[in-house]
């Protein structure tokens, strides 16, 4: 449910001393787009949870994580509000002891606040539904494995156009210099429909369309060509078969927002599986 406007007046009170306190200003964090793939990564070792280990290596402890998924889509923008949000295993048909993990991170209301107040373009409702879905918690895992940093989520509105997102997107920089890692989470390429099961553990097993589209977002990305990526819906059928529905690519969309002029995308973990997913992660921050 959202809030209730008595809860929320109770929160700004609390949550406008707590950011005072807690969110001063810091040098610009890193930002990510990180391709979270198959939920059973959170509970394997391989090439791709070896990448996110390895890009741990070099982030700066945050004041907090402000993560948008692709897992959460909404009528409307939505930020997680709860002091200890839930760790949401949002899928089925996977072994038991996926479901045992647990993300256990706190949450955090002063944030949530803070978006909302900041945000111009749209309105942000503050909710105590929701938590952290596999599109967070399986990666967070791995770069943040203390589980001991405040972490919320973002939703994705469904109704809105990449531009909405990608100008939203932008809305959200200046938390980068508030202690804020932001995470965009979903995938670059994403057609289940089309997924060789037979290969979801072969690395770099790509049907050829797929091939050329990542070829392609690379070098969008590379040459800080974003506008082009806004407009993915008009690159043409390779793009419709890779993108079939946007709610796993608008999290890059939110990252690259974010680059400033002296920042160089890190692209990691680049390699298709299962001929139509890709796991490709950017991160943002000065090499």
């Amino acid at each position: 449910m959202t809030l209730l406007h008595s809860e929320i007046n109770e929160l700004k009170l609390d949550s406008l001393h707590q950011f005072t306190k807690n969110f001063k200003a810091t040098e610009r964090m890193p930002a990510l787009f990180v391709g979270h793939g198959n939920p059973m990564n959170a509970i394997e070792d391989n090439i791709f949870t070896r990448g996110f280990e390895s890009i741990a290596k070099e982030l700066p402890k945050p004041n907090a994580i402000l993560c948008i998924s692709a897992h959460w889509e909404t009528k409307g923008t939505f930020v997680t509000a709860m002091k200890q949000p839930e760790t949401i295993h949002d899928f089925g048909g996977f072994p038991s002891r996926l479901y045992e993990v647990q993300y256990p991170a706190p949450g955090s209301p002063e944030l949530a606040l803070a978006i909302q107040q900041g945000i111009t373009s749209t309105s942000v409702n503050l909710t105590n539904e929701w938590g952290l879905d596999h599109g967070c918690w399986t990666v967070a895992k791995f770069l943040f494995p203390k589980a001991d940093i405040p972490v919320i989520e973002m939703s994705i509105d469904y109704s809105k156009p990449a531009a909405f997102h990608y100008q939203l997107g932008k809305e959200l920089s200046a938390l980068r210099r508030k202690g804020v890692i932001i995470i965009g989470s979903g995938n670059s390429i994403h057609n289940l429909r089309m997924v060789d099961w037979s290969n979801m553990d072969t690395v770099d097993s790509g049907y050829d369309w797929a091939i050329g589209v990542n070829e392609r977002i690379r070098q969008f990305i590379t040459e800080g060509d974003h506008q082009s990526l806004v407009n993915f819906d008009k690159l043409g059928k390779e793009f419709k078969l890779a993108i079939p529905t946007p709610e796993h690519f608008i999290p890059l969309l939110y990252t690259l927002a974010l680059q400033e002029k002296d920042e160089v995308p890190y692209i990691f973990n680049d390699h298709l599986v299962a001929g139509s997913l890709n796991m490709m992660s950017v991160k943002l921050g000065i090499v």
